[in-house]
């Protein structure tokens, strides 16, 4: 294949593409309608000139054929006179137009068959284009609706609803982050006072426990009858001993603690 061929391929390629691309559905079909129509009104020309060729040509047979007849009577009539050469005459004349009335004859079956082919192409082209109408409508109200869902999907397209949504997404997460540390802060402060709490009541009783028992040490405690003097002076020494060690155990685990 040659440079040149292939240069005229690519310029044909091009050429097709940037008519596909520039038809417009509605535009072509009603050109589509007014070629139609032009058409139907050559054909209409068409057969009007066809029937009045026609008309002319029966005309002319009517005028031969009846021209041939007179010719034939005067035939028979100058026989019947005894003149064998006017009658031979008159024949020459009846035959001359008895053969263009045969001749005119086919031309007229010939134009009468053309008429009928051109009257059954018009009646054609004539429901073609009324249907081409209703279909026109039809195919411009769909091509009008696929515009408008076309212009509506670049309508949607061309909205960046991601930007908006994530903001949504990144203020819903940080009220949940804001709720959480509320939450946590309260959880923080309710604990607190209640550890407070609970340490004043556990200390409380700690103290009334100690306090009782510095009372019992003391012999401060109230008791249903106190022993004499040398009674007390004479608690046995070992008893002293084991609360001594008890008091000094006590303080050691405290310490520990």
């Amino acid at each position: 294949m040659g440079l040149f061929d292939r240069l005229g391929r690519v310029f044909r390629a091009n050429l097709n593409d940037l008519v596909s691309k520039a038809e417009d559905p509605e535009k072509v079909l009603e050109q589509a309608v007014i070629d139609m129509q032009e058409d139907l009104i050559q054909l209409r020309q068409a057969v009007a000139r066809a029937i009045a060729s026609k008309k002319r040509t029966e005309q002319q047979y009517n005028k031969n054929q009846q021209e041939a007849n007179t010719w034939q009577q005067r035939a028979q009539l100058a026989l019947s006179k005894g003149d064998e050469n006017l009658a031979r005459e008159a024949l020459i004349r009846k035959k001359s137009f008895s053969d263009t009335a045969a001749s005119l004859k086919q031309q007229l079956d010939q134009q009468t068959a053309n008429v009928q082919t051109l009257k059954r192409n018009l009646m054609a082209l004539e429901s073609k284009i009324s249907e081409a109408k209703t279909k026109k409508d039809m195919l411009k109200a769909r091509a009008n609706a696929a515009k408008a869902q076309k212009q509506l999907q670049q309508t949607i397209g061309s909205i960046d609803t991601s930007s908006a949504m994530g903001a949504f997404e990144r203020m819903e997460d940080k009220v949940m982050q804001l709720e959480a540390e509320s939450q946590s802060v309260a959880e923080l402060e309710g604990g607190g006072l209640e550890q407070q709490f609970a340490q004043l009541e556990a200390g409380s009783d700690i103290e009334d426990e100690l306090a009782a028992m510095k009372l019992s040490l003391s012999g401060a405690a109230p008791t249903p009858e106190l022993p004499p003097s040398e009674e007390v002076n004479n608690i046995d020494t070992s008893k002293k001993s084991a609360i001594d060690a008890e008091l000094e155990d006590l303080r050691s685990q405290l310490k520990d603690n």
